[in-house]
């Protein structure tokens, strides 16, 4: 495990070097860091991210994105996500996957009142309709290293919530 500045990602290069297969997770809220904050931790440092472990010999890179995600999106964080998107695939790994998750049902240290509403509401819908509007952090996790255990045909593949749920069982 490397500790990193990801203000100054860029010295830190050879903590990229070697690795196979990058998985990114990386993301912070509008309310936490501000519009400009929120879009150089989403966007800025994950593309940087994925280009130092390219130029490191990664040849699988899975991003971990989030449903609705459009570059084109009115909507910040849609569109922020979406951007990204298109920034790591123009990375050229030989296989990159896109996870798009709904709602992440997850425990959080920090106190998001609205989230821990939302997430009760969206954990007793889960039970009727258990793909449709939330997805546990562990089954996107899960998903994830399937996904690289199984990479299937094709450069790009994006994995919507209903894909993030089956792969998540296996």
């Amino acid at each position: 495990q490397a500790v990193v500045n990801f203000e100054r990602l860029g010295e830190h290069s050879a903590a990229f070097q070697g690795h196979d297969v990058g998985f990114c997770c990386l993301g912070t809220t509008r309310a936490k860091a501000g519009a400009d904050g929120f879009v150089r931790v989403d966007r800025d440092y994950v593309a940087q991210a994925a280009e130092l472990a390219r130029a490191g010999g990664c040849k699988h890179f899975v991003l971990q994105s989030s449903r609705g995600a459009n570059a084109q999106s009115r909507f910040l964080y849609l569109r922020v996500k979406g951007e990204v998107e298109n920034l790591v695939q123009a990375v050229g790994f030989d296989h990159c996957t896109i996870l798009r998750p709904a709602v992440l049902l997850c425990k959080r240290q920090e106190s998001r009142p609205m989230e821990w509403i939302a997430r009760q509401f969206l954990g007793a819908v889960a039970w009727v309709f258990p793909t449709a509007y939330s997805v546990p952090v562990e089954t996107v996790a899960r998903a994830m290293v399937a996904c690289v255990l199984q990479p299937g045909k094709g450069k790009v593949k994006v994995l919507e919530n209903g894909a993030i749920h089956e792969l998540g069982k296996a």
